[in-house]
């Protein structure tokens, strides 16, 4: 049994403020180590559950947050940017499960730290009329190479709005949100733990079970994009497959979900010509 674990910070026990998710502050150099002690208690869960392969995949930032020196060293750690499948890379290397762990809400929602790929740029991304966050596009960019999503893990909120895309994976709740910065949290032991139990148990369910295919998404993939910004609208108008709906909303179809999650990444990237 193949496993892919995506890494984020914002979901992290402990982690409830901007600087925490930023190098160059002490606060973030115990965030990091907060997030690589999630990461290594979801691999070595998915070890106990019976995993014969890991990879984990840094998907915060610029995916370079990760400590690999304090991870189980059976595990592979993908790490830098840019990637192709951005906070999906090592779908390349056909896993069977997929397992987001720190990830956050969707922005505009009242979870911690609550974003959607570009908190400078981006407001609102709907894929084929839905509401969609970090963990629907790139659950959806997991199901179209065949991979599954049984375990997340983040704050109540995250858990709340995400269970309706994956209603037979697991969570696991780290911290409760008590506004975008400020929370009642876990402990990173007591997170880890519960990250550790939940990934050994999903794993070994799933062994035992085996692997159900899970309905794709319907192509061609409509995505709406609203960002920040006329200024921003202008500058992703550029691209001639954009379709401008008004000052501040796009839109734009696509032929798979890994042509959405490309394109808004690629959209990201252009905004910072504009911070």
């Amino acid at each position: 049994m193949k496993v892919l674990i995506s890494v984020d910070i914002e979901g992290v026990a402990g982690v409830v403020s901007p600087e925490q998710t930023r190098a160059g502050n002490g606060e973030y150099e115990r965030a990091r180590r907060w997030m690589t002690l999630e990461a290594n208690a979801a691999i070595e869960g998915a070890f106990a559950g019976g995993a014969t392969d890991v990879w984990v995949n840094d998907s915060h930032g610029g995916f370079r947050n990760l400590l690999p020196d304090m991870l189980d060293a059976r595990a592979n750690v993908i790490l830098g940017k840019p990637r192709t499948l951005g906070m999906m890379a090592g779908l390349e290397y056909a896993p069977q499960l997929v397992f987001m762990i720190g990830y956050h809400s969707m922005a505009q929602s009242s979870g911690i730290l609550a974003h959607t790929i570009n908190s400078f740029a981006f407001t609102r991304v709907t894929m084929n009329g839905h509401d969609v966050g970090e963990a629907g596009l790139y659950g959806a960019l997991a199901h179209e190479y065949g991979a599954r999503v049984v375990l997340l893990s983040g704050d109540d909120v995250f858990a709340e709005e995400t269970k309706p895309q994956f209603p037979d994976a697991a969570f696991v709740v780290t911290k409760q949100a008590t506004g975008y910065g400020s929370g009642v949290t876990h402990t990173p032991e007591r997170a880890c733990s519960a990250i550790r139990e939940a990934a050994r148990d999903v794993v070994t369910r799933r062994g035992i079970q085996g692997v159900v295919a899970q309905r794709g998404t319907p192509r061609p993939v409509e995505i709406e994009l609203r960002v920040q910004t006329t200024a921003l609208a202008d500058l992703f108008a550029q691209m001639p497959s954009i379709e401008r709906v008004d000052g501040v909303t796009l839109r734009f179809s696509v032929p798979s979900v890994e042509h959405a999650v490309r394109t808004l990444n690629c959209l990201s990237a252009m905004s910072f010509m504009l911070r």
